[in-house]
């Protein structure tokens, strides 16, 4: 299939339409989703590649070296390596040591599995692996929910099976759990603050990530007929803003938007100066913002044209990172003036992640030389430019498959 706005848009359209009408969280693995949907609809062709692979190590000499293709497809050859303040490793999927880009670092990865239970349910679990800064590489950690602090030394973490009454900080110098900060709700994620001196804690009345068959959801397989999946069932009851250095806390309620099918978590998140909280909804832009007390208002200027892509606003402000806006082949997605919602650039990639810095974004790149059919599943993080068509390539790419277990998702955090 060719990947352009017309078809991406219809995909997205038809997919969102089996999911609620307001208030909803994408999931981490929306695009996949989408992906997965086109998949199983068998619309033929194929996508162009729009950038060359370049090859790089995370150091600034020069050093030849032989390219793993990650998925048993051999080795290739190792260009050059990139800028001091780049740490890539294009031979590891997912990633054994740092991945980084200027001032943001991938702190920690998760892949997720889905683990039957009695009478067709399901549970999706979650591994979790966690940067040690000590040595510089990915430990598997037994922690049910995480996230990694700006400055990357400490980790807020949650344990057993959620939702969890208390969230630990964890010291990542040491691997221990300095302190438990205890709460008379259950939550089920927790993010730091942009300033890092707080936590926002969504609550639960049940675990967000049990499927059951109870409320399912159909996809439509290749033959035009409807597979039956085990569904979630909606239970968030608010959130959290906690102190991190009293433990002192406010619990403010905000449900569920909606009793019908929702797309799993809704997890809150903050807004890119931390003074409101954003939830997510199905509905352009996707995003509803609140303030501290629960109560709906307006988005701010700033975030006036920030939508799904999870990059959001740019470090300085000008910018927004937008969709998947590829045409004729092109493997591009937009960047806004964020004062006008005007696009001002294409870069490479199908999403866009994360800034470096003011001129650069982490992105989920399609394999340029086989991203066709399943293969559109094949992709990797890279870092493009604002300034240049330059693409770093920073890990290996992913297996062409949308739900092999070992699918991994990156976390990150400013270093």
């Amino acid at each position: 299939m060719t990947v352009n706005d017309e078809k991406m848009t219809e995909l997205v359209r038809d997919t969102l339409q089996q999911w609620p009408q307001e208030g909803v969280r994408p999931s981490p693995l929306l695009a996949d989703q989408v992906l997965r949907a086109r998949h199983r609809r068998k619309v033929r062709g194929v996508v162009g590649a729009a950038v060359a692979a370049v090859a790089i190590l995370g150091t600034a000499v020069a050093v030849p070296a032989m390219e793993s293709t990650g998925d048993g497809g051999g080795v290739r050859p190792a260009s050059r390596a990139t800028g001091p303040d780049v740490l890539a490793h294009p031979d590891q999927s997912p990633p054994r040591d740092q991945i980084a880009a200027g001032k943001t670092a991938v702190s920690a990865y998760f892949t997720t599995m889905k683990v039957r239970q009695q009478g067709g349910d399901e549970l999706l679990t979650y591994q979790w692996h966690l940067l040690d800064p000590a040595t510089g590489r990915y430990e598997m950690t037994s922690w049910a929910w995480l996230d990694v602090a700006p400055g990357m030394k400490k980790a807020a973490v949650l344990e057993g099976e959620l939702p969890a009454k208390r969230v630990g900080l964890l010291d990542l110098s040491t691997g221990q759990v300095e302190r438990w900060i205890k709460l008379d709700r259950g939550v089920a994620s927790v993010k730091w603050s942009p300033e890092g001196r707080r936590l926002l804690a969504t609550t639960y009345d049940a675990n967000p990530d049990n499927l059951t068959l109870e409320k399912p959801y159909f996809t439509t397989d290749e033959d035009g007929g409807s597979d039956k999946e085990a569904g979630p069932v909606l239970g968030r009851t608010g959130f959290y803003a906690i102190d991190v250095a009293s433990g002192a806390s406010k619990w403010r309620k905000l449900p569920s938007a909606t009793d019908t099918f929702s797309n799993m978590r809704e997890d809150l998140d903050w807004s890119h100066d931390g003074s409101l909280v954003v939830g997510p909804s199905l509905y352009s832009p996707g995003r509803i913002f609140y303030d501290l007390d629960g109560k709906r208002v307006p988005a701010p200027a700033a975030e006036k044209y920030v939508s799904y892509p999870q990059a959001g606003l740019s470090p300085d402000g000008r910018h927004v990172a937008g969709g998947f806006a590829g045409k004729g082949g092109a493997i591009t997605s937009e960047i806004l003036d964020a004062r006008t919602g005007k696009r001002v650039k294409l870069v490479a990639g199908q999403q866009l992640l994360a800034w470096a810095d003011a001129d650069r974004l982490i992105a989920w790149g399609c394999d340029p030389k086989k991203c066709s059919g399943k293969n559109e599943f094949r992709n990797r993080l890279q870092l493009v430019s604002l300034k240049s068509d330059k693409v770093v390539p920073l890990t290996d790419f992913r297996k062409a498959s949308d739900d092999y277990p070992g699918r991994w998702e990156p976390v990150f955090s400013r270093r």
